[in-house]
């Protein structure tokens, strides 16, 4: 049974230089401060280390100042982005609708923004030297291009997981008391953001991966500022939505699901690699990430090094983990299974989804996070080997990878055309 689902599963999808200063991923402490005596004045100033960090001495000893600097940056949260929801707070409506004017319309189209709101549209619409609009009109080709089904059990069962995996993070989300009792929206709203950002022109200003990003950007504030002031122990977990968390986010959208995709047989080439992370450096910029986490990382090797440096000092999975991880799962199942032409009913996805999933994240994160072992483990391998081959003939047939890459404009178009009402940060962002 499971070889003729998978096999119906590989055939319903058709198979100006810029040089930006190097990140994390490569030597990159020029860019913490003028010389070294400077970057040691600034990290010396770091708040008690949090209890969330796990084993710093052996963090230390293989990741160096960059430890240092993921420290100091576990205490630091979006100050553009917090001082707007200051002022939504203390002016209400006029500031939403400066806000939403502005990002649909242009800093120029709002003379009389209050102060937070213009500093942080000046930021937002202000492109950098390394990226252009001809990149950001192409889209992200790169992840367009991977056959839909396998885009999504990439996003449920390695980003997603991921993320959740981690417990400052989980209880964060537990503590808002939605995504445990509504996860197949939450799933569908995350889905529909990246969506908009990936799809051609979604990054352009204006449009609406640009906007939705910022909104995005903004309900993380208000997450932010709400816990603040109901009792978050930062002491504990760091600053909530800190930018160490920002980045292991922005690694469940580059390095992890794409570490995924190569388990199953769906590899990328060095120049896909790199196109990829330079189209999310600029995703990284809306989210409100430090530059210095990102510049310089083009290929999956030294995104590896930030996202083992974020994973090996955090705590394994918590009951806060499991609890959003489990739910995630049957709504991520409950999805698949309700596809136009699925390849196979709920029960079938259900043991591929186990599978996947302990297979990339290990037996020991998935034993933590409550996943069972799945009868389909088996037969990853001839899946794997499948998708490698349908991968190389995508790469060397003339036109396949166009193909491709129209499928997938497809598909995500149709996923957004399927979630018409606001999501939870448009709501947020909404002037009524």
């Amino acid at each position: 049974m499971w070889r003729g689902a998978l096999q119906r599963l590989r055939r319903s999808t058709t198979v100006p230089e810029v040089r930006a200063e190097r990140g994390i991923g490569s030597p990159w402490l020029s860019r913490l401060g003028a010389n070294r005596n400077d970057l040691m004045t600034i990290l010396n100033d770091v708040s008690p280390m949090p209890e969330r960090i796990v084993d710093p001495a052996a963090a230390r000893a293989r990741h160096g100042d960059r430890f240092d600097f993921i420290l100091r940056m576990l205490q630091v949260g979006d100050p553009l982005a917090d001082a707007v929801i200051v002022e939504f707070d203390e002016l209400g409506r006029s500031a939403r609708v400066a806000l939403q004017r502005g990002l649909a319309e242009g800093r120029a189209a709002v003379s009389d923004a209050p102060p937070a709101v213009d500093a942080l549209l000046a930021q937002v619409e202000t492109l950098p030297e390394w990226v252009s609009t001809m990149q950001l009109a192409d889209g992200d080709r790169t992840s367009l291009a991977v056959p839909f089904h396998w885009s999504n059990l990439a996003f449920s069962c390695g980003s997603l997981v991921h993320t959740y995996s981690s417990p400052s993070i989980a209880r964060l989300l537990v503590g808002t008391g939605r995504l445990t009792s509504t996860a197949p929206r939450r799933l569908a709203e995350t889905g529909l953001w990246n969506a908009s950002a990936i799809l051609p022109g979604g990054l352009l200003r204006g449009a609406p991966g640009y906007v939705q990003t910022v909104q995005v950007r903004l309900l993380h504030a208000r997450v932010r500022a709400t816990a603040t002031a109901h009792g978050w122990e930062a002491g504990r977990w760091g600053v909530p939505i800190n930018q160490a968390d920002i980045a292991r986010t922005w690694l469940d959208f580059t390095v992890v699901p794409f570490n995924f995709l190569a388990g199953i047989g769906y590899s990328l080439t060095q120049e896909e690699q790199s196109r990829l992370y330079r189209y999310w450096w600029y995703v990284a910029r809306l989210l409100g990430l430090d530059e210095r986490f990102f510049l310089g990382i083009e290929n999956h090797e030294q995104a590896a090094e930030l996202l083992d440096l974020l994973d090996s000092t955090t705590a394994p999975p918590d009951d806060d983990s499991r609890a959003l991880v489990g739910a995630l799962l049957d709504a991520a199942i409950t999805t698949l299974a309700a596809q136009p032409q699925s390849p196979m009913d709920a029960t079938g996805w259900r043991d591929l989804v186990h599978a996947v999933t302990r297979s990339f994240h290990g037996a020991a994160t998935a034993d933590a996070l409550g996943i069972p072992e799945s009868p389909v483990t088996a037969v990853l391998p001839l899946l794997a080997a499948g998708e490698a081959k349908a991968r190389s003939h995508q790469l060397q047939l003339p036109g396949a990878l166009q193909t491709a890459e129209e499928a997938g404009i497809r598909a995500f178009n149709g996923l957004i055309a399927a979630l018409p009402d606001p999501t939870a940060y448009q709501e947020h962002a909404a002037a009524a």
